[in-house]
């Protein structure tokens, strides 16, 4: 298919895809590091695609790109929003292997971001929390505590709407591991008069699928 540095002048190619040189990383680790390069390229096509085959991998074998996750939380302070997005969806992907605890060491940081004045931003920190919390269960009450949070940051209320509808889907993903639940409970109760109808939807099929388990 390719070999080293020629899959950054791939990539430069608008007819190629990033997501059709996933596997062929996977394959071959020694192109993680070629990727890592391509993230300060100046080609955007470089620059983003890189960013986003290392996103992918770091999903599908989070081993392979954990060396690395200093890079990924240096990249948090990137100036350009989408190559913080993709740090901040490989650091969460990475707390499932993270034996270091890498991560705990800059929990405060990774939530702070939900309040920053992107949306996305904040959308990306809370729909990881759900992976987090599973894959760090010690840390569930604090991603908890975090995403009960969203209602009360500033922000423009239809993006907060959407915020509530995301947080209560990344409550899904753990609720049952959580010893305290009548605080997320009670919070997404308060969504059910919720002005946008699809995060009210959400709030009440939540609901609907506790009362069934009581």
């Amino acid at each position: 298919m390719t070999q080293n540095k020629d899959i950054l002048e791939k990539l430069e190619d608008k007819e190629n895809m990033p997501e059709d040189f996933v596997d062929y990383v996977l394959a071959n680790r020694n192109l993680i590091n070629v990727m890592l390069e391509g993230i300060s390229s100046s080609q955007a096509r470089v620059r983003f695609g890189s960013a986003k085959i290392l996103r992918i991998v770091s999903e599908k074998n989070p081993e392979a790109i954990y060396p690395h996750m200093d890079f990924f939380i240096d990249l948090l302070d990137s100036e350009n929003n989408i190559l913080r997005w993709i740090a901040l969806d490989v650091i969460a992907s990475l707390t499932s292997v993270d034996n270091k605890n890498k991560f705990d060491d800059i929990f405060q940081r990774y939530y702070d971001f939900l309040s920053d004045e992107s949306m996305v931003t904040a959308a990306h920190v809370i729909d990881n929390s759900g992976k987090i919390a599973c894959a760090k269960p010690y840390l569930k009450n604090e991603v908890t505590n975090n995403l009960l949070r969203v209602e009360n940051i500033p922000r423009n209320k239809e993006c907060r709407n959407i915020l509530l509808g995301k947080a209560i889907l990344s409550f899904e993903k753990y609720f049952d591991q959580i010893e305290d639940k009548k605080k997320i409970i009670t919070f997404v109760e308060r969504q059910k008069s919720n002005p946008r109808n699809a995060t009210k939807k959400k709030a009440e099929k939540f609901l609907a699928k506790v009362n069934s388990k009581v």
